[in-house]
């Protein structure tokens, strides 16, 4: 039987440092933490391993869930699309439709079974500007929805939702988040490409935040 003061979270962890802080805040606040990683077909399986590593130099557990999106429909999916290489308006080529309403139901799954009370997703603001599914009215009524539709009494959090990038970094930072393990490309190679807006973000993030970034080779 498992003890009821102990605290459970499911963390959907990426690879990427904005859900790596996520689930080291989740550990900070007590949570006895489940990692979800998804192997979904994705660009490279870089980040699948990166993810394997968080979670371990985390001392939590860890799923790796293989699912598959056959349409594609993103260039994290299809290669036949060029990842961007330039900051662009609208929604970019590398949404991947529905990702994190798949994720967060799977989620949510795993979390009533395993009794947990909390979800954590490192969903933040500038995805949510361009990817429709990290908007915050969205992670609000998906909320509403699991508890409507489940019987967990569970909910989801996106902590970092209304940080910068930077301020993800710093509080990585003070949270003793491994982000030599973190990749933020989109593609998986030895070294980040620094092109595509993921590498962007992150570069400006760590110039932003006064810290050298341990994948960047100086």
């Amino acid at each position: 039987m498992k003890n009821r003061k102990t605290k459970f979270a499911v963390v959907l962890l990426s690879g990427g440092l904005d859900s790596a802080t996520a689930l080291y805040l989740a550990k900070a606040e007590g949570y006895r933490c489940h990692c979800l990683i998804f192997d979904y077909g994705q660009r490279h399986r870089k980040e699948i391993r990166q993810a394997q590593k968080i979670a371990k130099a985390a001392g939590c557990a860890y799923k790796v869930l293989k699912i598959n999106f056959p349409w594609k429909g993103s260039a994290l999916l299809d290669k036949k699309i060029k990842v961007p290489e330039k900051i662009g308006r609208g929604i970019p080529v590398t949404y991947v439709p529905s990702r994190n309403i798949i994720f967060l139901s799977f989620a949510a799954s795993f979390a009533e079974t395993i009794g947990a009370q909390v979800i954590f997703i490192g969903a933040h603001a500038q995805d949510y500007s361009g990817y429709p599914d990290c908007r915050p009215e969205f992670l609000a009524a998906f909320s509403r929805m699991i508890k409507a539709g489940t019987c967990g009494g569970f909910s989801v959090r996106a902590p970092l939702l209304h940080k910068t990038k930077s301020q993800i970094i710093l509080m990585g930072k003070r949270l003793g988040v491994p982000f030599g393990l973190t990749w933020s490309c989109y593609r998986g190679e030895k070294t980040p490409c620094l092109k595509c807006d993921s590498c962007y973000y992150r570069v400006k993030g760590f110039k932003e935040a006064g810290l050298i970034d341990p994948l960047i080779r100086r």
